[in-house]
């Protein structure tokens, strides 16, 4: 079996064009897609080419074709682990990575494609004041880096979007487009997408969802009732809502939960007549519209005949409505001769409720509840001005209907979506996990949380899920008993940089030394400082091969003379054994032999030739 190597992805795309291929053979050739046979291809379907002259129905904004590029150019960076920031990091499957989050979707493409359940993101609002992130185009990840201090240069990491300008709204749509692109390629199929937003963007963010989940897959469009209060200092009106957009990946495929009954729904639910069935209530018998067999007489039990009006009709035909009415399932009224209605008991009604459109603050939390949660955990201090209360977003995993898969949040802001997963998993022992993406946004020098020693919101959301975390286990200490299966009550942190692969960089001119010198700095993939960190380039490894975050990690003690780990996880049926050492000693050699769920990965400049040649035959190797 030849031996491969490892190396960044240079078209994340790969895969759609492999589908495109097998679907249409006969339009590839030479490697290239020709572009007049798929037209002839697809002839079938109506066309319509993207001039200044062509018109067809759909969002469009300056800036579009290089938001769509953006979405298909291939991650530049890395995560890397950060033990000691997290809790419970070597049990938990909980991730919090910190970085910009579009790098950070892209290195997630590969290993969580089609694995998360719930998306829930409350990205910047386009206000005009607020901040929106704003994307190099040409470097994204070298633009990160500078306005994070990571290299030279300074700036901040987000830029303001004044209405002043005239792509006011362009430049919000061309930072959601690709993100919005990349997330649905990691929810599965039956899962689902909420996002927060206001009036200023919900019309343009409808439009754009439907483009990129497909407006057959569009669920609702909720309003949150945020506040209770009016505001006086209003110019016009008191805004007191704003919107959460709902998405299916797929809707046929999408099980929307029920809402747990509440006691005023059950309370309209009585037994005045002491049926042994239990508390019923009563529904008309009767419909609009005429129907056949479905007009006739009534008779009650004291006698009372009762017939339809034209254009009405019974529910049931004469022979059923005799038999429920025997069953005692007919209710004629206290006195017996008021127009019958059916007894619907409550034993026989679905054991929960379908959500509203309207959510309001009394039952899902305000902005002004959301203060107060944070207050509890900080002591009196508000790090954050508008944040989502803990209450909507468990709504929102109840709807979700799901108990063990991944929940991702790409713009965490409080954190508030972690929040949500850890106690609703100890509220009904599920095991939910979740991912959450922050930019590690400096906070203003004169804020709250500023002045508490809080230089970034990343650092706020990591500390509030480390006072929830250590809260609940002390509750916990007194309730477990020593057979209890403990709830994941930890998390383990990310952070985004440069990749341990050195870039190649094209060069177009015909200096011999300059090309000479471009190979030779090729020879070694590598950059030179990755042995300070060998947990990163582990990590990066993990991330290229499509193994998620919290992989099952183990060392295989029977290789003494070289550290060799061993990855595995649910979602792939190999196992990666991975090597970093400088020299792979002929005793491990000897003693690797691999089975056929197993990958051996290792330094190209570990193995020698000869070396290379006997392990040709020992299964499946990777070199970098």
């Amino acid at each position: 079996m030849p031996i491969e190597r490892i190396k960044p992805d240079a078209f994340p795309a790969a895969d759609r064009i492999e589908a495109l291929k097998e679907l249409f053979p006969e339009a590839f050739a030479d490697g290239a897609i020709d572009w007049a046979t798929l037209r002839d291809l697809t002839a079938a379907l109506p066309a319509e080419d993207e001039d200044e002259n062509s018109e067809h129905f759909g969002l469009f904004w300056p800036g579009k074709r290089e938001a769509r590029r953006l979405a298909g150019k291939a991650a530049e960076g890395t995560l890397i682990p950060c033990p000691g920031e997290g809790v419970d990091e070597d049990k938990t499957s909980n991730i919090f990575i910190e970085g910009e989050n579009l790098e950070v979707l892209k290195l997630l493409r590969k290993s969580y494609k089609g694995m998360v359940k719930m998306i829930y993101i409350d990205p910047p609002y386009n206000t005009g004041n607020d901040f929106v992130y704003d994307d190099n185009f040409i470097e994204p990840l070298e633009d990160y880096l500078r306005r994070t201090g990571q290299i030279d240069g300074e700036g901040r990491p987000l830029t303001t979007n004044k209405k002043s300008d005239g792509r006011f709204h362009s430049k919000w749509l061309s930072m959601m487009y690709p993100r919005l692109r990349l997330a649905r390629d990691l929810l599965c199929d039956d899962g689902v997408i909420f996002v927060s937003i206001d009036d200023n963007e919900v019309q343009h963010l409808r439009m754009l969802m439907n483009e990129v989940f497909g407006e057959e897959n569009f669920i609702a469009q909720v309003v949150w009732e945020k506040m209770y209060t009016t505001k006086n200092d209003s110019k016009m009106i008191s805004d007191c809502h704003e919107y959460i957009l709902i998405y299916a990946k797929l809707i046929d495929s999408l099980p929307i939960g029920l809402l747990p009954r509440t006691k005023e729904a059950d309370d309209r639910y009585q037994n005045i007549d002491n049926d042994y069935r239990g508390p019923w209530k009563a529904i008309p018998l009767y419909a609009k519209g005429e129907r056949t067999h479905g007009r006739y007489p009534i008779t009650s039990p004291t006698g009372k005949v009762f017939e339809l009006p034209p254009n009405k009709h019974w529910l049931y035909s004469e022979a059923d409505v005799r038999q429920m009415i025997s069953d005692n399932r007919i209710w004629f009224g206290r006195s017996g001769d008021s127009i019958p209605n059916v007894k619907r008991f409550l034993t026989e009604v679905q054991q929960g409720l379908k959500s509203k459109t309207l959510w309001k603050y009394d039952e899902v939390g305000s902005n002004d509840s959301a203060k107060k949660e944070i207050k509890e955990l900080f002591g009196d201090i508000s790090p954050f001005d508008f944040p989502k209360p803990v209450t909507l977003i468990k709504k929102m995993l109840t709807l979700c209907n799901d108990k063990s898969n991944i929940v991702f949040d790409f713009f965490s802001g409080s954190a508030t979506t972690a929040l949500a997963v850890i106690n609703f998993n100890n509220e009904h022992c599920n095991k939910l996990k979740f991912i959450l993406v922050q930019m590690p946004e400096a906070t203003p020098a004169d804020s709250e949380a500023a002045k508490a020693g809080y230089t970034t919101i990343a650092e706020i959301g990591k500390e509030r899920i480390r006072r929830v975390i250590k809260k609940i286990k002390a509750e916990k200490a007194q309730e477990l008993s020593a057979e209890d299966e403990a709830p994941d009550l930890g998390f383990k942190v990310f952070k985004l940089a440069r990749s341990n692969f050195k870039p190649w960089k094209d060069y177009h001119g015909d200096d011999v030394a300059a090309i000479e010198s471009l190979f030779e700095n090729a020879v070694t993939p590598l950059s030179s400082g990755w042995k300070n960190h060998p947990d990163a380039l582990f990590t990066e490894i993990l991330l290229l091969e499509g193994y998620p975050l919290d992989s099952a990690v183990k060392a295989r003690a029977e290789f003494g003379a070289n550290l060799i780990r061993e990855v595995s996880c649910p979602q792939h049926e190999k196992r990666l054994l991975v090597c970093l050492d400088d020299a792979i000693s002929p005793e491990t050699v000897r003693a690797l032999e691999l089975q056929p769920d197993e990958i051996f990965v290792c330094l190209d400049s570990a193995i020698d030739d000869s070396t290379k040649a006997r392990l040709d035959d020992k299964g499946m190797i990777k070199t970098i």
